[in-house]
């Protein structure tokens, strides 16, 4: 059979949209830099939107909705984040057949809006933390657009917060990194992020502090898959957030942005992918397991098995299209990364049994009907722990340990590099930057998230970028 999709050794970023193309996840859309999500890749965005929506929920956000056109004064009043995001603006000018008085900007992101309303809202002590989110659709001119990567419009969730100190804003940035990012990529993605602090270089435009969830691509670059910011009194004085403590005084909040993506599904392909398609982890796959009716005769029987699959608990398709030939509908499916296939013919139904075959790890295998539910509620959990240890087995590979920017920078542009904080510092990061090498993260030696970016004994990580 001929080879669906370009290989990765031959053409990476050719597989990239090959995949997306075959598997039936998105389209170009009419404008350039937009994107048309197919069916199939909403279902996984709606996979990934509904578990982080409970994540979130559980850190005590809730849900609102802010609107798509934010006054240009907004964003004029707090400098440094106008000027981080000028160059993606898109404008309104005119509309309702005349010229406005004042410019509109199609949101970028929320914070002005929502600070405005925040302030409006926010009265007295009693009133913090306010714990905000919101799913929405965000434009961002895009000069070197890719499907699901970097479009001029996508899909995400941003959370805004206020709050009483300092120190509670602080750690509800890293609440929301840790127990809603983190976890989600990890648990669910099966995608083994670094996490880590941005440098002053590399921060959110009017933020005091950037956190972000790193993950390496199959090509050895790095993927920024979600951020949870710090934007200290910043906002709060621009917007004049202001509480009554309980001593009587007037204070103004500190407050967090934090945000992740559409770009997770390019994460989840890049990361996850390989030369027959997509592989889709079973804790988020929209179907985990697909049977397949091989002949008419069948059909009856693949559907009982799908009615028994699904009271189980396992989300399921069962494709009856008998009058396609089988080849073709198996590669689909492989192309898709649904995680286990049942294949059915009237001889395995003689045996009473059924072909399981294994989308992630390969092989197929006979299995009982009456043991059927119970091997795929195994597999499922023995596929999802591979994938996530297969991924950090990989990326842990491609760390090089170095000593000195040259070598960093030589690291960094096959793969990723680890280097003392101290030896690059800032100079060595801009010297890194002329070669396309950017610091993704910075972390305590053993793991952890520092408070500063001065602390004794950081290592950066370093690498080509997304």
């Amino acid at each position: 059979m001929a080879r669906v999709l370009t290989s990765q050794a031959e053409d990476f970023p050719r597989w990239y949209q090959d995949v997306i193309a075959k598997a039936e996840l998105a389209d170009n859309g009419p404008v350039r830099g937009t994107m048309v999500i197919r069916p199939y890749g909403y279902a996984i965005w709606e996979r990934i939107q509904a578990e982080m929506d409970i994540r979130i929920k559980a850190c005590g956000a809730q849900n609102a909705y802010f609107p798509l056109f934010i006054p240009e004064s907004y964003m004029r009043r707090e400098a440094e984040h106008v000027e981080g995001f000028s160059p993606e603006l898109a404008v309104v000018t005119h509309a309702g057949g005349k010229e406005l008085d004042e410019p509109i900007i199609v949101r970028p992101t929320s914070e002005t809006v929502i600070g405005e309303f925040m302030a409006k809202w926010v009265q007295s002590y009693r009133d913090l933390p306010l714990l905000l989110n919101q799913w929405a659709n965000v434009v961002r001119w895009e000069l070197r657009p890719r499907l699901f990567l970097r479009t001029s419009e996508f899909l995400w969730q941003e959370g805004h917060t206020a709050h009483a100190d300092h120190d509670d804003a602080r750690d509800y940035a890293r609440r929301i990194l840790h127990e809603a990012y983190e976890d989600l990529m990890v648990n669910v993605l099966a995608v083994p992020v670094l996490v880590g602090r941005k440098t002053k270089q590399e921060r959110f435009a009017g933020a005091i502090n950037t956190l972000t969830c790193e993950a390496m691509t199959l090509d050895g670059k790095a993927l920024q898959m979600g951020t949870s910011h710090e934007l200290g009194q910043n906002f709060a004085k621009a917007f004049d957030i202001q509480y009554t403590s309980a001593e009587g005084g007037r204070e103004h909040a500190w407050t967090t942005s934090w945000g992740s993506s559409t770009r997770m599904v390019g994460g989840l392909i890049m990361v996850h992918g390989d030369d027959d398609g997509l592989r889709v982890p079973p804790a988020l796959a929209p179907t985990q397991v697909v049977v397949i009716a091989i002949k008419p005769e069948v059909v009856d029987a693949v559907h009982k098995i799908g009615d028994d699959l699904r009271a189980s608990g396992v989300r399921v398709v069962v494709d009856d299209r008998a009058d396609i030939p089988f080849g073709r509908r198996a590669v689909g499916w492989e192309l898709k990364g649904v995680p286990l296939r049942v294949e059915l013919g009237p001889r395995d139904l003689e045996a009473n049994a059924a072909t399981l075959a294994r989308r992630l790890s390969g092989g197929k295998s006979p299995v009982p009907l009456g043991e059927l539910g119970a091997e795929v509620t195994r597999l499922l959990a023995v596929e999802q722990q591979a994938m996530l240890d297969g991924a950090r087995a990989d990326r842990d590979a491609r760390i090089a340990d170095v000593s000195t920017v040259d070598d960093a920078a030589a690291a960094g542009a096959e793969g990723w590099a680890k280097v003392p904080w101290d030896t690059l510092g800032e100079d060595g990061e801009a010297k890194l930057a002329q070669s396309g090498v950017t610091v993704r993260c910075l972390q305590r030696t053993d793991g952890g998230v520092p408070d500063t970016d001065t602390e004794a004994g950081l290592v950066a990580y370093v690498a080509r970028s997304y």
